[in-house]
């Protein structure tokens, strides 16, 4: 299978530049698989679709402030990208320009934290240790910056930029600091819908997936079989597992909010036979023909061309099924990726 089979063209005006005023105003296209139709709704719609018979299943990892400025003593600057937590105030991290970074150098970002690099990892990444007192997440809120995708480019000043991403590039139930990206999914969710579903019967369950890079990092061989996805923790609750196994031996239908939830359940599933308690990692590439063993449905946004999440959503619901979407939601002028609107795959 060939990476170039989940290729499109996407006019570059129909990728979100902003949130949609309210979080629940976005577009929802609503995909039957039984009936091969979709329909052009709005999120808020949602509630109109899941009831007592369903599970809803989302990520409540919360993104960091990962981002980082600096110099060294040169003056020259630095840019840091914090990727994982390896403990001990160690962080994989990306540098950039990474070919001037030399072993035991440090970068001053503020005067609250600095950066050591201890060890070049390759391909722009070091091992770096943070240097600090305090609450690192308490620090990183104040000097550190939110880190969205590099096709979101705006004219806005740093303030208005910081000020709207800290509150909408997050969802409103994230939990657990570490993700570099959001789940975007889950950003239409408002306190009053999650609500709204409650009253109906939906049963919520949470998982917690740290989102890396990796998540998002383009294919580059042509053969998608080559593919390496990077490793990403994760984290199934004991109350979460008795949620899903409670629901499904009921019979009902597993509803995963976003991607990340999608791999957390599956890789569980894969490596256990069950959900269950646990904590581990993930590398599980979905493409099609993959079978599905606990996600039935499916809310997620509209993912970039030739993908890893374009190709599991083409697993889910049929590669044809998904670039007929796809067709309609460029016709329809559907905003795309992380600010963008989304889909509900039923």
């Amino acid at each position: 299978m060939l990476v170039s089979e989940f290729d499109y063209n996407l006019p570059e005006e129909l990728i979100a530049q902003t949130p949609s005023e309210k979080r629940e105003n976005s577009r929802m296209m609503v995909l039957d698989r039984a009936g091969h139709k979709f329909y052009h709704k709005h999120f808020y719609d949602i509630v109109e679709y899941l009831d007592e018979n369903y599970i809803l299943v989302l990520n409540n990892t919360k993104v960091i402030p990962a981002r980082l400025y600096g110099h060294k003593d040169t003056g020259a600057l630095i840019e840091i990208f914090l990727l994982k937590d390896c403990g001990n105030k160690t962080w994989e991290a990306l540098i950039k320009p990474s070919k001037r970074i030399k072993s035991g150098m440090e970068i001053k970002i503020a005067d609250c934290l600095s950066a050591k690099a201890l060890e070049n990892l390759g391909d722009g990444k070091w091992l770096i240790e943070l240097i600090y007192d305090g609450i690192l997440y308490e620090i990183l809120d104040k000097v550190g910056n939110i880190p969205l995708p590099p096709y979101i480019e705006r004219k806005m000043t740093d303030d208005e930029r910081k000020s709207l991403d800290y509150d909408r590039y997050q969802t409103v139930y994230a939990k657990h600091e570490g993700s570099v990206a959001a789940p975007t999914a889950g950003l239409h969710f408002t306190q009053d819908i999650l609500e709204r579903l409650k009253n109906k019967g939906v049963e919520i369950a949470y998982v917690n997936l740290t989102v890396g890079l990796g998540t998002f990092r383009p294919v580059k061989c042509e053969n998608i079989l080559d593919h390496k996805m990077d490793s990403e923790e994760f984290e199934i609750s004991q109350e979460t597992a008795d949620i899903i196994n409670r629901a499904k031996a009921q019979g009902k239908k597993l509803v995963a909010v976003g991607t990340t939830s999608v791999r957390t359940l599956e890789t569980a599933y894969q490596q256990f036979g069950e959900i269950k308690a646990c904590k581990s990692s993930s590398r599980l590439f979905i493409y099609p023909p993959y079978e599905f063993k606990v996600v039935d449905n499916l809310i997620t946004n509209f993912h970039l061309p030739k993908s890893t999440l374009l190709m599991l959503v083409s697993a889910l619901a049929g590669k044809d099924f998904i670039f007929n979407a796809y067709k309609s939601a460029i016709e329809e002028k559907y905003r795309f990726y992380s600010y963008g609107d989304c889909m509900y795959i039923s």
